[in-house]
């Protein structure tokens, strides 16, 4: 039972852990990418987006499992051979973005919430991510996982209040959905922005053994990283359109609701949602260290070196987040999704499917 949870669903509780971070939690990408649409157009982009994220997992996990790649770098390797390092490029800069951004909206939430200084939430999350990582992938999983299942416990929470209290205006704006155009492009575009993440935690697949496993993993995986995205969408109909304007839309629900215990559930879980996309992009990195190390010395680096890494990584994307470096590199994030998807979505559905008929068939042989 242990090893069907660890094959099936822990790698999705990993990647839906890393996935939400700000946008995702506060409910703005899901209004950006799928409710700006319409009820009915954000339902499609959402089913759009799930199938693409899972086309995707399921690819990048055989390719883990059938070459034995746990780690960005030999996983590029397999997809782009001495080009490999174009990944590293873009994903240094969505990882210090990414960092950059949750360690500012865990300040801005202990500010709005508690009144501590912005500084104070940069901090625990310093702290957090230093701790897990320091005692290694298996506590670092372990906790995204337990904390997956505790944000799925709050969010389905979060929906029966939306539907006993909110119901007749979510059956309101379902009763003549909107279906704007341009749903398809946007759930793809939603895909590449967060499959990003896949190669990073590809430290969850050492368990997969199969085909098999790797296909049920990958639609699994997709699933619970992308319903949370539905939950949100259609609480959101209790407030279509004004919704659309609203700059933390989840904020707004609970408005409505006024269930303080709930918000605050919902808060908790948010600000622990910050700190394992921290240590999940942290790990990734340094999951990524360890198989540099190795080819030359035939060992990991020691839990101290990676704690060490793991403060400065955060330190430096603190400081970034003050300085404003933030902003500009969000104002071309859209372009990087795009290089994203030339560096990695482009080669994975071409020269992967490729690698992968090759294997199975010299396996065959």
């Amino acid at each position: 039972m242990i090893r069907i949870l660890k094959v099936y669903l822990l790698p999705g509780a990993i990647l839906q852990s890393v996935m939400i971070g700000g946008g995702y939690g506060t409910g703005r990408e899901v209004v950006e990418y799928f409710t700006s649409y319409g009820m009915m157009g954000g339902v499609l982009g959402i089913i759009t987006a799930a199938v693409a994220v899972a086309v995707i997992f399921v690819l990048s996990l055989e390719i883990s499992r059938q070459f034995g790649v746990y780690d960005y770098r030999n996983f590029f390797k397999i997809l782009l051979g001495r080009a490999w390092f174009l990944y590293e490029i873009l994903g240094a800069m969505l990882f210090m973005l990414v960092i950059a951004v949750i360690g500012a909206a865990a300040g801005q939430i202990l500010k709005d919430e508690l009144g501590l200084p912005e500084t104070a939430g940069i901090a625990i999350m310093l702290f957090a991510v230093v701790f897990l990582v320091f005692y290694g992938r298996e506590l670092v999983t372990q906790v995204l996982a337990y904390w997956s299942l505790f944000l799925y416990v709050v969010f389905i929470s979060y929906l029966v209040a939306v539907f006993v209290l909110l119901g007749d205006d979510i059956a309101t704006s379902f009763e003549t959905p909107q279906n704007k155009p341009g749903w398809m492009p946007r759930g793809l575009q939603y895909t590449f922005y967060n499959v990003t993440a896949i190669p990073i935690i590809l430290y969850c697949a050492r368990e997969i053994e199969t085909r098999a496993e790797a296909i049920g993993a990958g639609i699994c995986g997709a699933l619970i990283a992308i319903v949370p995205a539905l939950m949100l969408h259609v609480s959101f109909a209790a407030q279509f359109p004004a919704i659309l304007d609203a700059p933390l839309p989840v904020y707004g629900i609970f408005s409505l609701l006024d269930i303080g215990v709930l918000k605050f559930l919902y808060l908790l879980v948010l600000f622990g949602t910050f700190i394992e996309t921290g240590a999940g992009n942290v790990q990734g990195f340094v999951e990524r260290l360890d198989g540099w190390w190795r080819e030359s010395h035939e060992q990991g680096l020691s839990n101290t070196v990676h704690a060490v890494v793991a403060g400065a990584a955060v330190m430096l994307a603190g400081g970034l987040s003050n300085l404003g470096i933030v902003a500009l590199i969000a104002d071309g994030y859209g372009t990087l999704a795009w290089g994203f998807m030339a560096v990695y979505v482009v080669p994975l559905l071409t020269i992967g499917v490729y690698r992968i008929y090759v294997s199975s068939g010299s396996d065959s042989d």
